[in-house]
């Protein structure tokens, strides 16, 4: 009897040893295949790293394409502001609803250096876009000048235009980096208009205008900093502010080429049809019968498409003017000035100030791809030059 308790105990004893022993192996086994699993995520992450780091930068800019959504691109070609100066659940809906894929910042935005730099910072990691967000300002000199209160106020074009080229070469290389510093990657300006009213021109003479355009866009481009020439095809002629009414410029087609294109299409001519994405050229509202008696220039199939990028060659990026100018309302819903301003030419839309504007401009896009009134393939040739702009000055997926 007391042989069959031990024999009984010790099978017990042994059947104990291997449940312990089988569960030990399976968790071994669970963790190994754990640390396996994560090993290869953590090596496919490294090969896509890699990959990534094999591919040109066109064939960088294909793959983020080819993974967006229709809405995705459409948010692409909008710029549009946002109000205070955090980021608020507003703000963040806009962003992540319509994709915006940059901003402008104004006045309301700045209250210290490092506010604006939390601001920025912010908007660029809260947007989830699969690409940075430009963020643009207009930041021209004078009286045209954002954030004085942070931003060191550089003189206005009329001052600099009275130096020589390299004091705006070293003025526009400080400017850039201050504007840097708090996280800019876009500046609205050099003016390249003739003799524009409230000293925001260099000069009225073409090629003087052209001299400190070139010297001013060396400065940007030593500190990286995307610079847009405005407003082609040249606004020093206007009667009338844009930002109230709508207006023609009464200039002969000869006029025009002899004087107000010249600091355009020389600049184009000697930056590589701008191909380098290192500017940008902002379309103004004006009509120029000359070239087009129906349209203002930032809806103008003949200037966008007919006289930039046909007949001067321009191949980098082109944005309107801001849609909410008095200029364009007074004729056109918001919609429709966008679906216009694409289908003339343009790559980006500038709607600032109020976030029904902005989505109203965005849904008239959307609304006419998908009634067959733009095409996709149209879509992807902006979005193809926005994503190359932008992976050309660093601002690439986080990896």
């Amino acid at each position: 009897m007391k042989r069959k308790l031990i024999v009984g105990i010790s099978v017990a004893i042994i059947f104990l040893i291997a449940i312990v022993s089988g569960s030990l192996y399976v968790m071994n086994h669970r963790e190994a295949t754990a640390q396996t699993a994560s090993s290869k995520q953590e090596q496919k992450t490294e090969n896509n790293k890699e990959q990534q780091k094999l591919l040109t930068t066109d064939e960088q800019v294909e793959d983020i394409l080819s993974r967006m959504s229709l809405t995705e691109k459409i948010g692409q070609l909008m710029m549009v502001s946002l109000p205070g100066t955090e980021v608020d659940d507003e703000a963040r809906y806009a962003l992540h609803q319509f994709h915006y894929g940059g901003i402008v910042l104004f006045d309301r935005n700045f209250e210290s250096k490092e506010q604006v730099k939390n601001f920025v910072l912010d908007v660029q990691s809260g947007a989830g876009e699969k690409v940075p967000l430009f963020v643009a300002i207009d930041e021209e000199g004078g009286l045209v000048s954002r954030g004085k209160e942070v931003i060191p106020p550089p003189p206005s074009a009329e001052a600099v235009g009275k130096e020589n080229k390299e004091f705006a070469r070293k003025l526009a290389s400080a400017v850039a980096g201050d504007l840097r510093e708090i996280g800019v990657n876009v500046n609205f300006a050099p003016v390249a208009d003739l003799g524009l009213g409230r000293e925001r021109s260099y000069s009225t003479s073409p090629y003087e205008v052209l001299k400190f355009v070139q010297a001013v866009g060396e400065g940007y481009h030593e500190k990286g900093l995307i610079y847009t020439l405005k407003h082609f095809p040249g606004i020093g002629k206007g009667t009338v502010d844009s930002h109230e009414d709508f207006s023609s410029i009464e200039a002969t087609e000869h006029e025009l080429r002899k004087e107000d294109l010249v600091p355009f299409r020389e600049t184009i001519n000697g930056t590589d049809k701008g191909r380098p994405m290192d500017y940008m050229i902002m379309v103004g509202h004006f009509r120029y019968p000359a070239f087009d008696t129906e349209n203002p220039a930032s809806l103008s199939a003949k200037i966008i498409t007919g006289l930039l990028r046909k007949d001067l060659g321009y191949e980098g990026l082109i944005i309107t003017d801001d849609l909410g100018m008095g200029a364009i309302i007074k004729q056109y819903t918001f919609g429709e000035a966008a679906v216009k301003a694409f289908q003339a030419g343009s790559d980006l839309i500038l709607v600032c100030h109020d976030y029904g504007h902005a989505e109203e401009a965005y849904m008239g896009i959307l609304n006419a791809v998908k009634e067959g009134k733009i095409s996709e393939k149209r879509v992807d040739e902006s979005v193809r030059r926005i994503i190359k702009t932008k992976f050309r000055h660093g601002l690439k997926p986080v990896q």
